[in-house]
């Protein structure tokens, strides 16, 4: 199983993760966060991060996910990377979440793939009737 380490701008990977749990009723295993807040020096973040890597890591790899390309959680992310065992996706929102943690079976680079199409199918502009179509199974 794909292990998964947000590293975001201050409790956002916490507050993604309890939501998540929250929708998909359990909390899965091999799945941390790392909160960096505007005192911390990235240079020590990154043993940290490190840390967290190998901890959610079994042997299939991780995913790191963060919030803002070009920030510093990114930039962090980005000392951790080892290509095809670490990789990293910008701009982690709850459906990419909620996609990656029911797709960990696959391989890190589907995983990826999964992370992206989740986080760009999960960014619609709705009315009304398009709610009341999804509510009755019907999303055209």
């Amino acid at each position: 199983m794909i292990g998964i380490l947000m590293i975001t701008h201050g409790t956002l990977g916490d507050s993604l993760l309890e939501c998540a749990n929250h929708m998909l009723g359990k909390t899965p295993p091999q799945i941390a966060s790392l909160a960096v807040s505007s005192k911390d020096d990235p240079g020590s973040v990154v043993p940290k991060a490190m840390e967290l890597v190998a901890s959610v890591n079994s042997g299939d790899g991780v995913l790191v996910l963060s919030d803002m390309y070009g920030a510093t959680p990114c930039n962090i992310v980005t000392k951790i990377l080892q290509p095809g065992v670490v990789e990293g996706v910008a701009g982690v929102n709850l459906p990419m979440l909620v996609r990656v943690m029911n797709y960990r079976q696959e391989p890190l680079p589907v995983l990826v793939d999964k992370a992206l199409s989740g986080g760009r199918e999960g960014v619609v502009a709705f009315d009304r009737e398009s709610c009341e179509r999804f509510e009755q199974g019907s999303v055209k």
